[in-house]
């Protein structure tokens, strides 16, 4: 049995969901979501308890699968809409900086050429200072993703740590030639 299939989803308040076939519509005040979900589970909206229940109709594999990940998606949902997401990058690095202009993230961070990244419609991005990137959003996929590329495009190095990290990432610095005599 999946135990995180069984937990029924409780709705915030300010959280609306509605359900239409196997399609799930989240309105927030911080957005709209919209999910659709495979015909393997069955999502329900309980108005007494004020709860999302899903359920599967079998017990095969995929089904099982699809139940936790389902019941998840819809948790995270509900969740983006009322409170929202958030991932905090910083650039560390002699010379490296972001900025963003006109919809565009640039940054500096030790080509020859500044990286310029288009901000996503559904994302919040701000430049805090020129060291630290905040990218917020009500879908955690979008979020996450934007962060992952962001980071993607200068990862810390092991030797000095310089590069993009999210914030409160810890970097193992490796030792050096030096280190050995």
């Amino acid at each position: 049995m999946s135990r995180v299939g069984n937990k029924p989803v409780p709705l915030v308040d300010g959280a609306k969901v509605s359900i239409s076939g196997c399609t799930i519509d989240v309105e927030g005040s911080k957005g709209k979501l919209s999910f659709e979900h495979r015909p393997e589970v069955t999502v329900a909206l309980n108005e007494d308890s004020n709860e999302v229940i899903v359920t599967r109709d079998s017990d095969e594999r995929v089904a099982r699968e699809l139940h936790g990940l389902t019941r998840a998606i819809v948790a995270n949902m509900i969740e983006g809409v009322t409170k929202g997401y958030e991932k905090k990058l910083e650039i560390v690095g002699v010379g490296y900086l972001a900025a963003i202009s006109n919809g565009v993230l640039q940054l500096r961070v030790g080509f020859a050429n500044e990286l310029h990244r288009k901000i996503p419609d559904n994302l919040t991005v701000t430049c805090p200072d020129q060291t630290h990137v905040v990218i917020q959003g009500c879908d955690k996929q979008a979020v996450g993703q934007f962060a992952a590329e962001i980071r993607s495009l200068r990862k810390p190095e092991p030797y000095k740590g310089k590069g993009v990290r999210y914030q409160g990432e810890q970097v193992k610095i490796k030792a050096g030639k030096s280190a050995t005599k």
